[in-house]
C-alpha cells in the first residue's frame, strides 16, 4: 500500500528546462506549483492532527470536573459513558489515523519523491551551464548545492507546515480555552507570547545568517576534499599530502568555527527559552490556584491549565527548534539558490534550427574573442585571444594548426564547438551560423580526440557507447578493433570481477594508463563517425608502434571528413592539406608543409628547432 503512496510524485514526469528563479519565494514556488496538491493535503492533514490533540487536552479539564460531580463511580460511568468513548474513539482511531496520515504524505508522497524531483530538474538546469560555469568552481561543490538545496527545500516546507499548524491551532485555542475559564488566565500567556516572539525576532536571524556561513564553509570543504581526491596522483607525484592536510585543515578549522558560532547563539536560545517556560508554568499555575481558591474557576479548570501550559511549554522549544531549522534550511535554498539559478551564458537561439552537414565547409568570418569578456571567468585583458581572424576550410579538406602555445589553437576549437560566444563575427557550418542552430545538433556533427582525455566512471563499454549508443555491442567492439585497443579490454578486470567490455575504468579512467585512454577515446569518436573532425593531440599518449597502428585508421576516417587537427608535434601532420600558422590570435602563414618550409618564417623555424633538436639529442646517446 505504502508503494501507491510513492509513486503519487513521478520525480522524472517532466524536465523543468527553464531557468529556476533568483527570488526565494519564486524559487520555491517554481519547484512545488507542479506538486502542490500533495503539500495541501500535508497542510490540511497537521491541521486535523493538531486540533485532535487539542481536544483531548480540553477533555482532560472536563474530565476532572464530570468526576468531581458524580456521586459514585457507578453514576459517573453511567452518566457519562458518550462523551468517555467518544474520547476513547478520538484516542484510539482518530488520533492515530491523523498521525499516520500525516507520516504517509510527509514520509511516502512528499520525501524522497520531491527531494528527487528538485535534484533532477536542478541536476539537468546544471548540466547545461556553460564551460566556463565549470571550470570557475570545485565540482564538488557545485554537487554539494545541488544536493542539499533539495533535502533543505523540502525540509524547509514541511517545518513551515508543522510551526504554522501548531503555532495556529494549539496557541489559539489555548487562549480560546484560557478565555472561557477566566478571562484573567489569558494574561501570564500573553506576556510569555510576547516574550517568546522577542526570543524569535532576535535569534533567529541570527542563527540564520550563521547557518548559511556554515553551510558556505562545508560546501567549500567538501570542493577541497574533493578536488584532492580527484587529483590524487598529482599529490603522490609531488609528495605534498601534507600539504592538501594543510589545504584541507584551514578548509576544516573555518567550518568547524562558523559551526560552533552558531550552536553558540543556540545554546544561548535555550538557555532564554527555558527561563521562559518555567515563568510561564508557575505563573499561569499560581493564577489559575488563586482563582480557584477564590471560586472563580474549577478544578477541572485548574486541571486544563497546568496540563496546557505544561504542553505549550515542551511544544515551545520543539517550535523555536523548528523555526531556528527552518531558517537555517532557508539559508541552505538561498545559497543554492544563487548558484542552480544562475543564467546559462550559452544559450540557443529562440528560433535555433538543427544543424546539416551535408559537404562540411567551414568558414570563420572577421571573428574576435577574449575569455575575459565571459562573465564569471577571471582575467579580463582588453588584448584580444583572437582578432579579426577569417578562414575558409573547404568541404572534406584536412587542415592542421600549429603554433605556439596561447597561440589561440585550442581557442579556435572551443568556439567552433561554441564552448564560448563570439565577441564579433560568426562562424558559418555549410553556411550556417552556428550561433543560429542548436548547440546538441551542433556537437553531434563534431566529433573530437582531445590530449587530456577524461573516461566516465562507468564500464568500458558504456564509454565507447557514448559516441552512438544505439551501435550496441557488436558497434563498440568492432570500433575498439579499428582503435587497436580490443585486445587490451579483454584484458581488463575491476575489484568487483567485472571483466572486459563490462570494466569498470575509474574515475577519469584513471584505471588506465594514458594510451588505453586515448584508444578508447579514438573509438568513441570512430563509432560517432560525425562529418567534421576534430583532433587535439590525438595521439600524443600512444607509443610509436601504437601510433603508428591507429594513423591508419585515423586517415581511413579521414577519408570523408572535414578535419581540423593540433599537435605540437609537426611530423604528425605534415601531410595535411594544408597548415595554418597562428600567433597571437592571427593567421601569420598558411599553406602545405613543403610550402611553408620554402618560405622560411615561422613554421620553418618551429620545424628547425623540433628534427634539430630531436637529432642533436639522438647524436649525443649513440
Amino acid at each position: 500500500m505504502l508503494r501507491w503512496f510513492e509513486s503519487r510524485i513521478d520525480p522524472f514526469a517532466q524536465r523543468q528546462a527553464e531557468q529556476p528563479p533568483d527570488s526565494l519565494l519564486r524559487f520555491y514556488w517554481h519547484h512545488v506549483a507542479p506538486v502542490w496538491p500533495a503539500f495541501a493535503a500535508l497542510v490540511v492533514i497537521d491541521f486535523l492532527a493538531a486540533l485532535s490533540e487539542v481536544a483531548l487536552l480540553a477533555f482532560l479539564g472536563k474530565l476532572v470536573d464530570m468526576m468531581k460531580l458524580a456521586d459514585t463511580p457507578a453514576t459517573f460511568m453511567a452518566d457519562n459513558w458518550s462523551a468517555l468513548l467518544m474520547m476513547a474513539f478520538v484516542a484510539l482511531a482518530v488520533r492515530p489515523f491523523l498521525f499516520t496520515a500525516f507520516d504517509i504524505a510527509k514520509n511516502q508522497v512528499i520525501a524522497a519523491p520531491f527531494q528527487t524531483r528538485v535534484r533532477w530538474n536542478s541536476h539537468a538546469y546544471v548540466l547545461r551551464q556553460s564551460l566556463g560555469y565549470f571550470q570557475n568552481d570545485f565540482a564538488g561543490r557545485i554537487a554539494n548545492k545541488v544536493m542539499q538545496t533539495a533535502s533543505a527545500m523540502r525540509d524547509s516546507i514541511v517545518q513551515l507546515s508543522d510551526a504554522a499548524v501548531y503555532v495556529s491551532v494549539q496557541w489559539l485555542a489555548a487562549l480560546g480555552l484560557f478565555l472561557a475559564i477566566d478571562v484573567w488566565l489569558v494574561t501570564p500567556l500573553l506576556v510569555w507570547l510576547a516574550c517568546y516572539a522577542s526570543v524569535l525576532v532576535y535569534f533567529v536571524p541570527r542563527i540564520r545568517k550563521r547557518s548559511m556561513a556554515a553551510s558556505e564553509a562545508r560546501s567549500m570543504l567538501l570542493g577541497r576534499i574533493v578536488d584532492s581526491y580527484t587529483n590524487i596522483l598529482t599529490v603522490k607525484l609531488f609528495a605534498h599530502a601534507e600539504r592538501e592536510d594543510a589545504y584541507a585543515q584551514k578548509a576544516l578549522a573555518e567550518q568547524t568555527e562558523k559551526q560552533q558560532a552558531s550552536l553558540r547563539l543556540t545554546t544561548a536560545m535555550t538557555a532564554v527559552l527555558f527561563t521562559l517556560n518555567g515563568l510561564l508554568i508557575t505563573g499561569a499555575t499560581a493564577l489559575a490556584l488563586t482563582l480557584w481558591s477564590a471560586g472563580s474557576v474549577s478544578l477541572g479548570g485548574v486541571a486544563l491549565v497546568t496540563t496546557l501550559v505544561i504542553r505549550i511549554s515542551q511544544m515551545s522549544g520543539w517550535v523555536l527548534f523548528l523555526v531556528a531549522g527552518l531558517f537555517e534550511n532557508i539559508g541552505v535554498v538561498e545559497e543554492g539558490m544563487e548558484m542552480i539559478s544562475r543564467p546559462h551564458q550559452i544559450v540557443d537561439a529562440p528560433d535555433a534550427r538543427t544543424l546539416e552537414v551535408p559537404r562540411g565547409e567551414i568558414r570563420f568570418e572577421g571573428i574576435g574573442f577574449n575569455y575575459g569578456s565571459i562573465k564569471g571567468l577571471p582575467g579580463a585583458d582588453p588584448k584580444r585571444i583572437i582578432e579579426g581572424l577569417s578562414l575558409t576550410i573547404r568541404p572534406g579538406e584536412k587542415v592542421g594548426l600549429v603554433g605556439r602555445s596561447g597561440a589561440g589553437k585550442s581557442t579556435l576549437v572551443n568556439l567552433l564547438l561554441r564552448f564560448y560566444d563570439l565577441e564579433r563575427g560568426r562562424i558559418l557550418i555549410d553556411g550556417q551560423d552556428i550561433a543560429k542552430v542548436t548547440q546538441e545538433s551542433l556537437r553531434a556533427k563534431i566529433g573530437m580526440v582531445t590530449q587530456d582525455t577524461s573516461l566516465l566512471h562507468r564500464s568500458v563499454l558504456d564509454n565507447i557507447l557514448y559516441g552512438r549508443p544505439e551501435a550496441g555491442l557488436d558497434g563498440a567492439i568492432e570500433a575498439a578493433r579499428r582503435a587497436h585497443a580490443h585486445e587490451f579490454i579483454l584484458g581488463l578486470e575491476d575489484k568487483d570481477g567485472r571483466t572486459g567490455y563490462e570494466a569498470r575504468v575509474g574515475e577519469r579512467g584513471v584505471k588506465l594508463s594514458g594510451g588505453q585512454r586515448q584508444r578508447i577515446a579514438i573509438a568513441r569518436v570512430l563509432l560517432k563517425d560525425a562529418p567534421i573532425l576534430i583532433m587535439d593531440e590525438a595521439t600524443s599518449a600512444l607509443d610509436s608502434e601504437a601510433e603508428g597502428a591507429i594513423q591508419e585508421q585515423l586517415f581511413n576516417l579521414m577519408a570523408d571528413k572535414t578535419v581540423i587537427a593540433i599537435a605540437h608535434r609537426l611530423s604528425t601532420i605534415a601531410a595535411m592539406d594544408r597548415l595554418i600558422v597562428l600567433d597571437a590570435g592571427h593567421i601569420v602563414e598558411e599553406g602545405t608543409h613543403d610550402e611553408l618550409l620554402r618560405k622560411g618564417g615561422h613554421y620553418a623555424s618551429l620545424w628547425a628547432r623540433q628534427s634539430g633538436g630531436f637529432r642533436a639529442h639522438e647524436a649525443a646517446t649513440i
